[in-house]
This record gives structure tokens, C-alpha cells and sequence, in this order.
């Protein structure tokens, strides 16, 4: 194997070790980034981790989510769309406002703001400044990964802390599931997972290992085929996987301005963090979930990461999921159209002032 992977995955392990030890939440996706965030600065040799890991962990990560879609769910989250596209424009629009403060406060032109504070569309907003001119991309890749980072350690402090009143570890009392209770029934899920993925690629959807063996999943428990829980180690890993990941994305010695570009980052994500919050107030408000469901729903991360603190709190995952991949599709085809427009627009109106 690799030296440079070994480095990696040992630097990983070993934070995620040292944050279950000090009890602190999700410890082995925060324990891994914070390591190999570290690590990669600090070591000579050069870390490696390949994306198919992290792709593993999401396909981990997407089946977890996929058992959560029972009819009952499924019809629940229908019922909501409505609902569920007027928060989704809310904090669509919430980030374009906020954007517009932070370019006039820090002076940097509004579209490089604008597509790096757009939440939940990291692969997308990159993809988007490629094809804008002026974007710098740098800031943009910046901005995401760093809001996605902060997210990452406040939105757990956030829902296990007193203020949601959720109690740590995982929100059921059955007995964990063991290996050897894998067999043979999640043959069937892994084949229908993979099939999953390789429709989407050909689909061209939005984060394919996710959505993959979310659909896959998700058919054949809709269906009336229940698959078998996956043991804690197994999400754990996925975890691992993912926040070595992220870990390696902060690249901060690339910016050329970087105190402006952290704080540019840092005030983006405490916006969306304030508004997230104010909308779960009103989800909670209208349809009686629980704090962390409501929170977790509209938090602007990853939907894997969600994810995962949602099955650490015992929120409601379905409804997490819902609105979550409401937004990724919505991001994703809605919204790049409707940034062009706003940049055209924007072209027009300093060419005449």
C-alpha cells in the first residue's frame, strides 16, 4: 500500500481515536478532518487519499439513508413539498442577501461571493465559477469547503448542546446489529445500490455514490423489503472516509489574500448558520418535528454529513434526507440558470453606472 495513504489513514484514525476519547460529537468525521487537516500541513511527506474512499463512505452513508424511506416517510415528505420549496427559495435567497452584505463590507466583487456562499452545492458552484468570467475560483473552492468545515463542528455543537436538548449517542435503545446479521440479505442492497449509482452517472444527477444507494435502497424498502441495520463500526468508517476527505480539501497556503478570505468564509457560514436556525424555528412551529429534525433539516452542509448527525442524535432521518435532497436538486438545476441571469444583470448595470 502506499506510504502516503498509510500516513494518512493512521493520521486520521488517530484523531478520530482522540476525539471518541474526549467524548466530543461525531467524533470520527471531526476527528479525521481535524487530523489530516493538520497533519497535511505540518507533515514533509505529502498526504494522499484517494476518492474512491470517499466515495465508499458515501455509499455507506446513502444506504443508512435509503433504510430510512418507509411508505409512511415517503408520503410524510410529500405532503411537505409545498412547504419544503418555500424554505428551500428562502435560504437560496437569505445567501444571495447575505453575499451582498459581505462583498460590500469586504469589497470582493458580489458573483465570487455570491457562488461561494450558495449552500450545499460545493462539485455545482465550483463547476459555475469555471464557466463565469471574473470568478476567482480559488476563493469560491475556499468558501464552500470552509463553510462546510465550520458547519461540520457547529452544527453538532449546536444540536447536542442544552439547547435542543438531545441527548448524545444514537436515538435508540435496540440491540446494535452485528456482521454477521449482514448476510445474505444486503447482497441484494449492495446490487441495487451500484445499479443506483451507475443510472445517475448516466442521469448526470448531482452526487451519484449518494443518491445511488439512497434510490436503490429506498425502491426496495418502499417495495416491503426491509434491509438489515448497519453495524456502528460500519457508519463510523464512513465517517472516517468522509472527513479525511474534507480534511484534505483545506488548502488555505493557495490564497493570496487569506485573513480576508477566512473571514470572508467565516461570516458567510455564521449568516447561513443564523438563518438556518430562524427557518427550524418555523418548521418546527408549523409541523411539530423535533428541534434537531427541524435544525438538521435546513443546516447548509453536506447531505451525507447531515445525515450522519442525524442518525448520532435519532433525529428523523427521512425528513432530514427530504429536505436536504429537495435543495441539492433544487441547487443543482434551478439554480445556476437563476445565478447567469443575476450576472448578466449585474454585467448591465456597472457597465452603465
Amino acid at each position: 500500500m502506499n506510504k502516503n495513504l498509510l500516513i494518512t489513514f493512521f493520521t486520521a484514525v488517530l484523531g478520530a481515536v482522540l476525539f471518541s476519547l474526549l467524548h466530543i460529537p461525531v467524533a470520527f468525521l471531526l476527528g479525521a478532518l481535524t487530523a489530516v487537516m493538520i497533519g497535511s500541513r505540518l507533515s514533509r511527506i505529502p498526504f494522499y487519499w484517494p476518492a474512491g474512499f470517499r466515495d465508499a463512505g458515501i455509499i455507506i452513508v446513502g444506504y443508512s439513508i435509503g433504510l430510512s424511506f418507509t411508505q409512511e416517510a415517503v408520503l410524510l415528505i410529500l405532503q411537505k413539498l409545498p412547504f419544503i420549496l418555500l424554505v428551500t427559495v428562502c435560504m437560496v435567497l437569505f445567501s444571495a442577501i447575505s453575499a451582498l452584505l459581505i462583498a460590500k463590507l469586504m469589497g470582493i466583487d458580489y458573483p465570487t461571493v455570491l457562488i461561494g456562499s450558495i449552500p450545499g452545492g460545493l462539485s455545482q458552484m465550483i463547476l459555475l465559477a469555471e464557466e463565469v468570467k471574473g470568478i476567482d475560483i480559488t476563493v469560491v473552492t475556499f468558501m464552500q469547503v470552509a463553510r462546510l468545515t465550520m458547519i461540520i463542528f457547529i452544527v453538532p455543537l449546536l444540536v447536542f448542546g442544552p439547547w435542543l436538548n438531545v441527548p448524545s449517542g444514537p436515538g435508540f435503545e435496540a440491540a446494535e446489529p452485528l456482521w454477521g446479521d449482514l448476510f445474505p440479505d444486503i447482497l441484494l442492497f449492495v446490487f441495487v445500490s451500484f445499479a443506483g449509482i451507475i443510472l445517475s452517472k448516466r442521469l448526470k444527477l448531482p452526487t451519484p455514490y449518494l443518491l445511488g444507494p439512497i434510490m436503490g435502497t429506498a425502491a426496495l424498502v418502499i417495495s416491503g423489503i426491509n434491509g438489515p441495520e448497519l453495524p456502528p463500526a460500519a457508519l463510523d468508517l464512513s465517517q472516517l472516509l468522509i472527513g479525511a476527505h474534507i480534511g484534505m480539501m483545506m488548502k488555505p497556503e493557495k490564497l493570496a489574500n487569506k485573513f480576508k478570505t477566512i473571514s470572508l468564509a467565516a461570516l458567510s457560514g455564521l449568516l447561513l448558520i443564523m438563518g438556518s436556525v430562524l427557518l427550524s424555528f418555523m418548521i418546527m412551529h408549523f409541523f411539530h418535528l423535533s428541534p434537531a429534525t427541524s435544525f438538521l433539516s435546513l443546516a447548509p452542509g453536506g447531505m451525507d454529513q447531515m445525515a450522519i448527525i442525524a442518525h448520532e442524535t435519532g433525529a428523523d432521518l427521512a425528513i432530514v434526507t427530504g429536505y436536504q435532497l429537495f435543495r441539492l436538486f433544487f441547487i443543482f438545476f434551478i439554480v445556476p440558470p437563476f445565478l447567469k441571469w443575476i450576472f448578466l444583470k449585474f454585467k448591465k448595470l456597472a457597465s452603465s453606472s
